[in-house]
């Protein structure tokens, strides 16, 4: 058949669901992966790997494909943010109304079941393979295997799901007219962990994505199966008092800790082991246009990675998996040209958007959360969402809990800020926040959607 062999790169939690899918479709499926297959390495590491927050776009995606229920045992609801002062005292921040939460789950175990099924189903997967450059003409991919051989493959549709270094975004970037930009930003991170309590239970409330907001840096905890927490801590590399960079030894950590996490360095045993022991990681925003050419396409991180701090990168990438899947489903198997050309039309302002949120909500979570009047300002929301459902969406539930197009929740988002700052500029709203008149709000929103 025309058009049947499908090559994606990289063997991720993208790449892998994107297998699934396309199996599904009854294509030929090789999934090539440049490291080796330590799946059961990464079973045994279960609590100890970078969390993500799955939120509904991702459960979208998997329960089309029937994962759901095989991924709910491994997720941990959080309902909502934990915030906790300098001082230990801590306030609870709902993410949304009806217990909505987002679900923390840990990569390897995840990625694990993702490969596993797309194997099932019937993709070939292939570890060890590095892909050192693709012909996007004639659709070679060359690939270095671990003995030095060069091994090459052909195939009519090549997919990159090879992340924030892409491979077959790099060839791309060889042709005419291909913009590219990355941006990293000025705080790194390290991950970190706090393990169960003496009696082997969670050391905190396990319904929560801990979070120390320290002005110019932060440190988060979300909860693992195992009833650890890992946790990222966010600081910048240099420049700032606090910072990576001046960070020497022992004595360092344990200063910056107890000064500004000091309930959580009470539940840190090994801290200072783990703190000099893991990598110090960087952060990267990814641009790139066009995602197409000549039937190879990018998708997740290759083509628009993102900060994590709205947890949308694996949710925006799954959800590039379920668009190019109805896509797929319209158009027909055969016609990549055009369900490509589509899926990028339609992608690219979403992911945009996103990114933009990305970067903004770190302000968010790194100041703004530990502000009583932030705090009144998501009540009000809040109050507002209860009361006009329809007519007032706060942002991030527009984001998180729905499937609203990214380009329409950041417009939406915009337009209530504007009315929410006009709120906020009141001076004694923290006394009578819960007196305003919810109707004329609206009517102001209602007005300025109409301009």
């Amino acid at each position: 058949m025309k058009n049947n062999n499908i090559s994606i790169l990289g063997a991720g939690l993208i790449g892998s669901l994107l297998g699934v899918y396309l199996r599904k479709r009854g294509l030929n499926v090789s999934i090539f992966e440049k490291r080796s297959d330590n799946r059961n390495d990464q079973y045994k590491e279960e609590g100890r790997s970078i969390n993500m927050a799955l939120s509904h776009r991702g459960w979208k995606a998997l329960e089309k494909v029937g994962l759901k229920e095989k991924i709910e045992p491994l997720a941990i609801p959080m309902y909502g943010r934990r915030v906790h002062d300098e001082h230990g005292r801590t306030s609870f921040l709902p993410y949304g109304k009806d217990q909505q939460a987002i679900y923390s789950i840990s990569r390897g175990k995840f990625n694990q079941i993702l490969l596993e099924e797309a194997e099932k189903e019937g993709a070939q997967l292939f570890f060890d393979h590095k892909c050192v450059d693709v012909n996007i003409y004639t659709h070679q991919i060359k690939f270095l295997l671990p003995d030095e051989e060069v091994k090459r493959v052909a195939s009519d549709v090549i997919i990159g799901a090879d992340g924030a270094y892409s491979s077959l975004r790099h060839a791309m970037q060889k042709q005419v007219r291909f913009n590219f930009s990355q941006e990293y930003i000025s705080h790194g991170y390290k991950e970190l962990t706090i393990p169960p309590n003496a009696e082997g239970e969670f050391a905190m409330d396990p319904n929560a994505l801990h979070i120390w907001p320290r002005g110019n840096f932060m440190l988060i905890a979300l909860p693992n199966p195992d009833k650890s927490f890992t946790c990222t801590l966010f600081l910048p590399f240099e420049g700032t008092k606090v910072c990576f960079d001046k960070i020497h030894d022992q004595r360092d950590v344990e200063s910056i800790f107890k000064t500004y996490f000091d309930d959580a360095f009470d539940m840190m045993p090994h801290l200072t082991s783990e703190f000099f022991k893991n990598p110090t990681s960087a952060l990267i925003n990814i641009n790139c246009y066009p995602w197409v050419k000549n039937q190879c396409v990018l998708i997740g991180d290759a083509s628009h990675a993102m900060v994590p701090f709205y947890g949308q990168g694996m949710n925006s990438g799954f959800e590039d998996c379920d668009i190019l899947d109805d896509l797929l489903a319209k158009f027909g198997t055969t016609s990549w040209e055009l369900v490509l050309e589509k899926f990028q039309k339609i992608r690219k302002p979403d992911t945009d958007a996103v990114c933009q949120l990305a970067l903004e909500n770190f302000i968010e979570m790194r100041d703004s959360v530990s502000d009583p009047k932030f705090q009144i300002r998501k009540k009000i929301e809040a109050k507002l969402h209860e009361l006009y459902p329809k007519e007032w969406i706060p942002l991030y539930t527009m984001v998180t809990f729905t499937s609203i197009p990214y380009t329409e929740a950041y417009a939406q988002g915009k337009l209530q800020d504007l009315i929410m700052n006009k709120i906020m500029a009141d001076p004694l709203i923290t006394q009578n926040w819960d007196k305003l008149d919810y109707e004329d709000i609206i009517n102001q929103v209602e007005t300025a959607k109409a301009v």
